[in-house]
């Protein structure tokens, strides 16, 4: 039971965006000159297009990496991606406080949910930015800042840093904040004394996007089944998940692989349901452009399905042209009928199913 609670506190503290350093507890300007400063935005930017790279010590998820998906007005998407594991929070940051409003674990795909809320905010800092103020969160934890003006060593340097400790049943968790730069440490103690869990952001990479390796089918009419290619794809913050993809597939395959989307195909909408089936909505040029015959447009659809379907991490997907059903002069699918990943070998007929 021990390990236990030290594992779920070890995860909670990386999806936090913890760091590490040594701790001196004397005021005064870091060698980067930060301010403390008065609003709690100055503690959370944004940090478009950027990798800030966590290491760590303590267990697998002590180390990590962290971007910024998207980010509008005052909300933004951070990706943790941690000892095999990637997660998704969203962060609402105001002058006043800041707190995760949307939090969820395994997502290794990509899509906007800045519009998401999940339970109750989770307060991380709010004013006033002062020792002694406290707050409860929404399970039997407290969260207060204990200090400000701390000076705390990174291997980027020594940043002047506001402390803010949570204490939870399990143990404890010490934060520390600095103006312009965000989270630089985090320690987790447990309460019966197994050893701490500490991270330090050790580089902050700029002009850098995620890149993700995703698996593209596409029909191979000479053995009358699929092929794939393995590519790397990036992803700038605020890119649009379904206009890099969509131009990444219209990428041509190695023979003797035929293509999938043409020239003219773009993908209309692009999402993960909470139905579990991927929804992708195509236009008319994806029909109008194909000029295959039955047993090759059968292909295509499957490679449409195991595409998408395997980026989602879904078995199904529900494929429409400009909002109706797919139909053809070979396939017609019904409504609600949608299509069934299948990554083996197949022959000439796709393989979907009926809609529940």
């Amino acid at each position: 039971m021990k390990k236990q609670g030290i594992a779920i506190c070890a995860i909670a503290l990386a999806l936090m965006l913890c760091a590490c350093a040594s701790v001196a507890k004397e005021p005064g300007a870091g060698k980067h000159g930060a301010p403390i400063s008065e609003r709690v935005s100055d503690y959370f930017p944004v940090h478009n297009n950027t990798r800030l790279v966590y290491q760590g010590e303590g267990n697998e998820f002590a180390s990590y990496e962290v971007y910024t998906d998207f980010a509008r007005d005052n909300r933004q998407q951070k990706r943790i991606v941690t000892g095999g594991t990637t997660s998704v929070r969203v962060l609402e940051v105001s002058d006043n406080h800041a707190a995760v409003v949307f939090s969820q674990g395994e997502v290794p795909w990509r899509q906007n949910m800045l519009s998401q809320t999940s339970g109750s905010p989770e307060v991380l800092l709010r004013v006033p930015l002062e020792a002694g103020n406290a707050w409860l969160l929404g399970d039997p934890r407290t969260r207060s800042i204990t200090a400000v003006g701390l000076k705390v060593e990174t291997p980027l340097g020594v940043y002047d840093a506001i402390e803010v400790v949570t204490q939870g049943p399990y143990g404890s968790t010490a934060d520390y904040y600095a103006a312009g730069v965000g989270l630089i440490k985090s320690v987790y103690t447990p309460s019966e004394g197994e050893g701490t869990v500490t991270s330090t952001l050790a580089a902050i990479e700029e002009g850098v996007p995620l890149v993700q390796t995703i698996r593209f089918y596409y029909p191979d009419a000479t053995e009358g089944k699929l092929g794939y290619v393995d590519r790397k794809v990036s992803f700038y913050t605020n890119d649009s998940t379904r206009e890099v993809l969509t131009k990444a597939y219209k990428q041509q395959p190695p023979e003797p692989l035929g293509a999938v989307f043409s020239p003219g195909t773009n993908i209309n909408s692009l999402y993960l349901n909470q139905d579990g089936m991927v929804y992708i909505d195509l236009n008319r040029a994806f029909q109008k452009e194909m000029n295959a015959g039955a047993a090759v447009e059968s292909m295509i659809l499957q490679s449409v399905a195991n595409t998408f379907g395997r980026y989602y991490g879904a078995t199904r997907v529900l494929l429409t042209v400009d909002g109706k059903p797919y139909e053809s002069g070979h396939i017609s699918l019904r409504p609600g009928e949608y299509l069934t990943v299948d990554e083996a070998d197949i022959g000439d007929a796709a393989s979907w199913n009926a809609g529940e």
